[in-house]
């Protein structure tokens, strides 16, 4: 991926650039410093002092990462960043990089050190104030820094680590050897404030209504006069993403939404009343489920799937807007977490976990340039652009949806026989769930038709019929999840519901996996 310059907010905003060099928890520290009213977003190791001073950073941080600065092909970054006159954090393999260009000695440990450790303050600093003179951190590193010239001071130490925390006596440079983005840090979050408000002098005055005001001004830059074709499939991304290009090209915008026969319940109608009754948006449906279908039969593979329905959507998304002039951009309702899971990070680093139908080939395959609005955002983020925009509540807060629909909740090979089992599983799943009042409170919840069958008995019979998972699951950000602890009385009544009511099914499942190192969907 080739970085670019990202554009602050307003003209006389406060911009944290975050270095990322593949750090499980980059994303994290993103999430911590805008929660604060600080606007961070990601670039390249490799950006330029040029692109740096042109950001007007208030500060920078350099993230952790999976790598070893004693590897001679180690990521780094321009050693000029230093004497930018910018305070700097850097925060496990940013500690590191620092720590060596500027003189301190960085040695492999003896084992990993993961996990809580102990941290005692050395001296009072401004990046540590008010915080106990004892507290736990949350260790992930494989070096640490074992010798400190002159010119550093250390703040803070563990058992294990000297130099937990360190800064330089005459640059603006801070360290952290453990996270102080991640809950396992209860102080962790002082931690970058004080950095943000005492010493890069923030004012926090970020909010979401300031990126609605950067984003509908680039949208209207790059895009000009001309169409935009935007791609909805009813979900909370889409459907944003469509809300904040109306916003900013209005009649300009055509959005198309094609049935793929892979939809929740009832998804077709909801869409169409939701994007041309609520919002007023220009809207194109197509029905091309026998088309998907036809392609999907008796494949089981997970990434077959979704190559074959990428290839299918832009069959067909050509077709759709054939006949439509003065298109040059796609747009995408894709998300951070999208581009991490996809390999596409800003270091370039991250492992792909899965093929992402939304994020690559598609602009490409039709010729046209790609507007992705919500690329730095994450989940929780779109749902408050999409109160900003005015959207409706059950709209900003529908779980998400993957782009392959049931095919990839369908495990093994995908028919209309067993999509229609398992919509009805799926619906009464989210009416019990619903009822409970626990929707809101949880972050994704579905059924799952596995390949199996199970023997049961039903009556004075014996059954062999399929077997169905459910999954709940927590998270904040979507790169991490842990399975929800619903009450046993409601898990009960969704497996007698479903059970008694869909025909087909003798047996109900609970997945109790988190993320990682199960993924959310299962496949």
């Amino acid at each position: 991926m080739t970085a670019t310059t990202p554009t602050p907010p307003t003209p006389d905003s406060e911009v944290i650039p975050i270095l990322d060099f593949g750090g499980q928890y980059t994303q994290l520290i993103a999430r911590r410093v805008r929660e604060a009213g600080v606007y961070a977003t990601l670039v390249a190791p490799t950006v330029s002092i040029a692109e740096l001073t042109a950001m007007r950073p208030k500060g920078i941080i350099l993230s952790g990462g999976p790598a070893s600065v004693c590897d001679d092909d180690a990521p780094q970054c321009d050693p000029a960043l230093f004497d930018l006159g910018v305070p700097v954090l850097g925060i496990c393999y940013g500690l590191h990089l620092g720590a060596k260009l500027l003189g301190a000695a960085v040695e492999p440990t003896q084992t990993r050190e993961f996990g809580r450790a102990s941290l005692k303050l050395i001296t009072d600093n401004d990046l540590l104030a008010g915080l106990p003179r004892t507290t736990s951190v949350w260790m992930s590193h494989g070096d640490q820094v074992n010798y400190l010239s002159s010119d550093f001071v250390a703040l803070a130490r563990t058992p294990s680590c000297p130099y937990a925390a360190v800064r330089h006596r005459d640059k603006p440079f801070y360290g952290l050897q453990f996270h102080p983005e991640v809950t396992h840090t209860p102080h962790g979050g002082e931690m970058l404030r004080n950095f943000l408000f005492r010493i890069c002098h923030c004012t926090g005055a970020w909010r979401m209504a300031g990126f609605v005001e950067l984003a509908v001004a680039r949208i209207r830059e790059q895009v000009g006069d001309k169409k935009v074709i935007c791609g909805v499939s009813g979900g909370v991304d889409s459907t944003v993403c469509a809300a904040l290009l109306h916003r900013a090209i209005g009649e300009q915008l055509v959005c198309i939404f094609i049935d793929n026969g892979l939809l929740r319940q009832d998804e077709r109608h909801t869409v169409e009343s939701a994007l041309r009754h609520h919002l007023s948006i220009g809207l194109r449906v197509v029905d091309a489920s026998e088309a998907f279908l036809s392609d999907l039969a008796g494949v089981t593979m997970p990434q077959e799937k979704r190559k074959l329905i990428g290839h299918r959507f832009i069959d067909v998304f050509k077709e759709a807007s054939a006949d439509l002039t003065d298109v040059e951009f796609l747009a995408q309702g894709t998300l951070y977490p999208d581009v991490i899971e996809s390999g596409q990070g800003h270091a370039g680093m991250s492992a792909s976990i899965k093929l992402h139908h939304n994020v690559g080939g598609l602009p490409t395959e039709m010729g046209f340039d790609l507007v992705e609005p919500l690329r730095d955002l994450f989940k929780d983020e779109v749902r408050r652009l999409g109160e900003v925009l005015g959207l409706p509540e059950d709209m900003v807060h529908r779980h998400p949806f993957p782009g392959p629909g049931l095919a990839v909740r369908v495990v093994g090979e995908v028919t209309r026989d067993r999509l229609d089992l398992l919509r009805a599983c799926d619906e009464i799943l989210l009416e019990e769930i619903t009822a409970a009042n626990l929707y809101r409170h949880l972050a994704q919840v579905f059924a799952v038709l596995l390949p199996i069958q199970s023997v049961g008995v039903m009556g004075d019979g014996r059954t062999y019929e399929s077997v169905v998972a459910l999954r709940a699951v927590e998270s904040q950000d979507f790169m991490t999840a842990d399975w929800a602890r619903i009450p046993y009385d409601i898990l009960a009544t969704v497996s007698n519901r479903i059970i008694n009511e869909v025909r087909g099914v003798n047996r109900v499942v609970y997945d109790i996996s988190s993320k990682p190192p199960a993924t959310i969907e299962w496949e």
